[in-house]
């Protein structure tokens, strides 16, 4: 297995919402409603947060028996609980997320976000609770290594608009003298499944999705990591409008400190490492500066 540098070539060998029948309203509720006087239910109802997810990327967040699951999904509910909030999920593409939410069709983000330079343009982050690499992928049975799947006319597939989508597209398809095609995909699913049937050579995922495949009996294999020291968080609209980071922030320190938010990882990554909480925080994220809400107080 070879490693790879994000910032260089360097190679050395590794290892629901509730829902409720149309009634028809009596004519003094509609005036009650007009008046101002709306229902107790009804506040309710519009006081839950829509959280935008991919329900398709575990361990983070997928649907399994009709059920949102994943360390975002479980996490979310901890903090909801911890901060009294309502907060219901909405499954939605991948390419669609951010935009959904930095026009405010949804409220806020809860997947393994990464947080990049060209996302702080136009959404605002929550502490970051993760770290991540990247791992290329290959079939198990095609024999395949490193050197063959970044070269000579390969094909390698990831999710489009994803962040590992746009480092291959810097650094292998835009590369002088690198004949690769690079395959954009809704999700890894269906990404994965294309590699096993043999339309593209490899995929490239988060290390922590690359493992998860491989946990649950997918044939695939690492052959190389991309080091990427990406942070991970949840994100809310640019400037906060609902005023959430805050909440979001004590939760995230809430469980982490309680002990639960390893609970829940560990539900689903068993081996995986708990990092310290914040991770890193990049300066060119705005609200990372100070004071953060709900971490500097």
């Amino acid at each position: 297995m070879v490693e790879l540098s994000a910032g260089a070539w360097l190679f050395r060998p590794i290892q629901q919402k509730l829902t409720g029948r149309k009634t028809m309203m009596p004519r003094y509720l509609i005036a009650a409603v007009t008046a101002g006087l709306v229902s107790t239910s009804m506040a309710q109802a519009q006081d839950a947060y829509v959280a935008g997810v991919e329900a398709s990327f575990p361990p983070w967040a997928y649907v399994e028996e009709g059920e949102f699951k994943g360390i975002a999904i479980d996490a979310m509910r901890a903090i909801a609980e911890d901060q009294g909030l309502d907060v219901e999920f909405r499954d939605m593409p991948w390419p669609s997320l951010v935009p959904a939410l930095a026009q405010g069709r949804i409220d806020l983000l809860v997947t393994g976000l990464n947080v990049t330079p060209e996302r702080a343009e136009v959404l605002d982050f929550s502490i970051p609770w993760w770290e991540n690499d990247d791992e290329i992928l290959v079939a198990s049975d095609s024999g395949k290594n490193m050197i063959d799947v970044l070269c000579c006319g390969a094909t390698i597939g990831a999710q489009g608009g994803a962040t590992q989508y746009q480092w291959l597209e810097e650094n292998l398809v835009n590369r002088e003298g690198v004949d690769v095609t690079l395959r954009g995909y809704e999700d890894y699913v269906v990404a994965i499944e294309d590699m096993l049937a043999g339309r593209t050579d490899a995929v490239v995922t988060s290390t922590d999705t690359a493992e998860e495949f491989i946990s649950n009996g997918r044939p695939v294999t690492i052959v190389g990591t991309i080091q990427q020291n990406q942070p991970q968080a949840l994100a809310v609209q640019e400037g906060d409008p609902n005023e959430l980071l805050a909440s979001l922030n004590r939760g995230i320190l809430n469980i982490y400190a309680s002990g639960q938010w390893e609970e829940i990882v560990h539900e689903y990554s068993p081996q995986a490492s708990i990092r310290a909480i914040p991770t890193a925080m990049p300066d060119y994220v705005d609200s990372y500066q100070e004071p953060i809400p709900g971490y500097s107080e």
